[in-house]
């Protein structure tokens, strides 16, 4: 959609239709819904002022960007938006020219400019990087260090900050936005560079003076960090009108170095049901418009929740338990602890470096601290891990949510490298439950664990393994849920209740053994010795990828233990990143429902 020669009122006709499309599709598909609605204005006048066909825009996480998506070229496909084989929920540069960069992670924008300003400039282009960063992508670090360089070089950036939940206090802010919206004005850039000169010249008490002036300004406007570290910044401006957004943005494309746009916005704008800091908006199912209510009404009890109900059990008992979460409270089922116990569970944003390694000095100092994080999210504090929880062998406790396929978010957030990149660190014990009973278990061994531990587990409920009821765990010892002939079964995790499913299939033709491997580090190295010389024939069932996974590790112990008599079959996930979709169409395209795989073990 070309919008360059619409008029201001156009465009506000543009942003409220953009704004019921969105509604009306996420209502039906499920997605991201505040965070879109709420940035509509911003996203129509980055189209309007700048080029699309040349300027990079780079969203922050990306799951803002449906505006985007409708203005550049794939309105006709949108209510595919979050399908399998539809478009995605996040940027994607294989699904359109004009997404400039993969984005589902926090805070990498500036760094991508940054990398962009500096290809602009060494190829002598007159191009202009413009991003798009919400205030809660400001917690993270990354984003600090990209802004550090970017006022060192001055490279002509633009920065759109959108500011939803952080607010103002009426006196200050009264005052700060009439300075501020002087600051935007062409006459106060003019005279700011012209002061700049002119002070070059003047006697060193009226120049002190005059700085002290230019300090005291910026120490009553929101801009005095931006400012002091060299970049430029203009607001708060409102990120709802169209007319001054343009404008500002105008301004902002004039500018020879960067410049930081502060546009206070509504979170949900739009849609009063979603509309402020409400924190079930964020990502939603599919919805009934009129009424808000959710049309999967399910009564299931889903992983992470009972996960937070055995956490808020255990904290009830023991007052050592601690706990952290990096923006996910609820995500992660953490908010009933940190309702129930503020002093004692955090959400420190979206910093998980600094969520692990803060939990590793309480665990030093005698805690019992619980990180409940994302599999796709761990990945950013693999460092912390590494170097200040295991290396140091202090007890705290990985708490790894969305493990394997999640669905329509796709390949940014699938959580399937857990296994792998954890495995390979020595002091690390890696475990899963498979069912309710056995996440109470899980979660009181790993307060008992007295060295580093991690479980995961999948978004959603558990695929049902009830036939076998689970038992207490001991440290690394596996489960035999049944006895067999020709062949085993080894699941982990929600893979056991794979295993149960497709055993069920298959059952009548013939009869598997079954275990539960519970530990995938350290394996039980005496059961799988003794089964070993029983069954020939071994299907592992995990739902992590094969590189490093559950199969690699059954693999290493048997030729360490010179035992290659074993056929073994991995029905893990092959070495490439997985699409969005709803999650049983996904897992129908990798072959690996119980149906497909029952098949294929029957053929084999």
């Amino acid at each position: 959609m070309n919008i360059k020669d619409k008029s201001i009122e156009e465009l506000k006709t543009i942003s409220s239709d953009i704004r019921k499309k969105i509604l009306k599709t996420v209502s039906k598909n499920g997605g991201h819904l505040s965070s879109p609605i709420g940035a509509v204005e911003l996203i129509v006048g980055m189209h309007y002022v700048f080029d699309k066909e040349k300027d990079p825009f780079i969203f922050d996480v990306s799951h803002q960007a449906y505006a985007h998506k409708l203005l550049s070229d794939r309105e006709d496909n949108f209510s595919t938006l979050r399908q399998f084989k539809g478009i995605s929920g996040y940027t994607k540069p294989t699904e359109s020219k004009y997404d400039y960069f993969v984005a589902g992670h926090s805070s990498t924008s500036i760094s991508l400019a940054v990398g962009a300003a500096k290809a602009i400039k060494l190829k002598n282009e007159e191009r202009v990087p413009v991003v798009l960063i919400g205030d809660g992508s400001l917690s993270a670090g990354m984003a600090y260090e990209a802004l550090n360089e970017l006022g060192d070089k001055k490279y002509h950036v633009v920065i759109i900050l959108n500011d939803n939940e952080m607010s103002i206090s009426k006196p200050i802010g009264a005052i700060s936005k009439y300075l501020s919206k002087k600051m935007a004005e062409n006459s106060y850039q003019r005279f700011k560079k012209l002061t700049e000169k002119i002070l070059d010249h003047f006697p060193d008490s009226a120049a002190y003076m005059a700085k002290k002036m230019e300090d005291w300004l910026k120490l009553i406007t929101p801009g005095m960090f931006f400012e002091e570290l060299g970049i430029d910044y203009i607001g708060p401006i409102d990120g709802h009108n169209i007319e001054e957004i343009v404008s500002t943005l105008k301004i902002a494309k004039d500018f020879k170095g960067p410049v930081v746009i502060h546009a206070q916005t509504l979170k949900g704008k739009g849609y009063s049901k979603a509309e402020g800091y409400q924190e079930n908006w964020h990502g939603v199912g599919p919805f009934d418009l009129k009424t808000g209510d959710p049309l999967d009404k399910s009564i299931k009890k889903s992983a992470t929740k009972l996960f937070g109900n055995a956490l808020y059990d255990l904290a009830k008992e023991h007052e050592e338990v601690v706990g952290v979460t990096a923006a996910m409270p609820s995500g992660t089922g953490l908010k009933k602890c940190m309702d129930n116990f503020p002093e004692r569970f955090w959400d420190v944003a979206i910093a998980e470096q600094h969520a692990v390694t803060s939990m590793a000095a309480l665990a030093k100092e005698g805690f019992k601290p619980f990180v409940a994080i994302y599999s796709t999210f761990l990945q950013r504090a693999y460092d912390q891990v590494v170097h200040d929880v295991c290396i140091s062998d202090v007890p705290v406790v990985f708490a790894i949510d969305r493990a394997g396929i999640v669905g329509e978010d796709g390949e940014t957030h699938q959580g399937l490298f857990d296994i792998s990149y954890l495995r390979a660190i020595p002091n690390m014990t890696i475990f899963a439950p498979r069912d309710e009973l056995s996440m109470k278990y899980a979660v009181k061994f790993a307060y008992e664990t007295k060295t580093p531990c991690a479980f995961r587990y999948p978004r959603g409920e558990f695929l049902d393994s009830s036939k076998f009821p689970p038992k207490p765990y001991e440290y690394g010892k596996s489960q035999l849920l049944k006895d067999g002939k020709d062949m085993l079964f080894i699941g982990f995790g929600n893979g056991v209740g794979r295993a149960c499913e497709t055993y069920e299939l298959v059952k009548d033709s013939i009869n598997p053994a079954i275990l539960d491997l519970v530990f995938v580090k350290p394996l039980d190295k005496k059961m799988l010795i003794n089964l070993s010389k029983e069954y020939k024939k071994w299907y592992i069932f995990s739902d992590s990828v094969k590189m490093g996974g559950v199969t690699s590790a059954i693999l290493e112990l048997l030729n360490e233990n010179s035992i290659d008599n074993i056929k073994i079959v991995s029905f893990e996930y092959e070495d490439k990143f997985i699409e969005h979709g709803d999650t049983k169409i996904v897992e129908k395209s990798l072959s690996i429902l119980p149906s497909d795989l029952a098949q294929r073990i029957l053929e084999d």
